[in-house]
């Protein structure tokens, strides 16, 4: 397989005080990471494109790492989710290749025992500039509601035709404010990942 060819990475680190109610003692922090890379199946079919997963797992672990050092360390790290925007000359199957190098890295760096939840993912063909809302869950269980979010993520210059924008987010805790029931991170049993 070729190897990876970044043309460039994209963090940012967004902390929010208080949406409207009192001023949280610490704010919720999200941050997210992108890397656009060039498209190795870009114009044309490829049938044979698992071996790019494998490819990608340095990637994965070096953003998964800086995501990390943003929030403050592993241990803080209570939600995440993936995603990629593919560009036209691609296809969404080439976005399929992120799910394991993305999510693993995630769950290898934050502590398997801390993270039995699926890493939640989505995916998408879009032309430079093309957003995408990453969805973001509780790293131990996927049914904590307080921890159900969403990250609006982009580039103005990517992802070009040829080019993949393979994304990254974590968060440190609740949404501020939450106050929507169901279960809570306390009551977390670590049995399936779900609850």
């Amino acid at each position: 397989m070729p190897d990876v060819k970044i043309r460039k990475m994209v963090e940012s680190l967004e902390e929010t005080w208080h949406e409207g109610g009192a001023r949280a003692e610490k704010p919720y922090r999200r941050a997210w990471i992108m890397a656009v890379i060039e498209n190795p199946f870009a114009g044309r079919y490829e049938p044979d494109i698992q071996p790019f997963m494998e490819d990608l797992k340095p990637l994965g672990l070096k953003m998964a790492g800086r995501l990390i050092k943003m929030l403050g360390g592993a241990e803080v790290v209570e939600g995440y989710g993936k995603g990629a925007i593919i560009g036209a000359g691609g296809e969404i199957e080439h976005g399929a290749l992120w799910h394991a190098p993305g999510g693993y890295a995630m769950r290898e760096l934050i502590g398997r025992e801390r993270s039995a939840a699926i890493v939640p993912s989505t995916k998408k063909v879009g032309g430079v500039g093309a957003r995408l809302d990453v969805p973001v869950t509780h790293i131990q269980a996927s049914y904590v509601r307080s921890h159900f979010d969403s990250i609006e993520v982009g580039c103005n210059d990517a992802p070009r035709a040829d080019e993949m924008a393979l994304i990254l987010v974590m968060t440190d805790g609740a949404r501020v404010h939450s106050r929507a029931g169901g279960l809570e991170a306390s009551q977390i049993e670590g049995k399936d990942g779900l609850r």
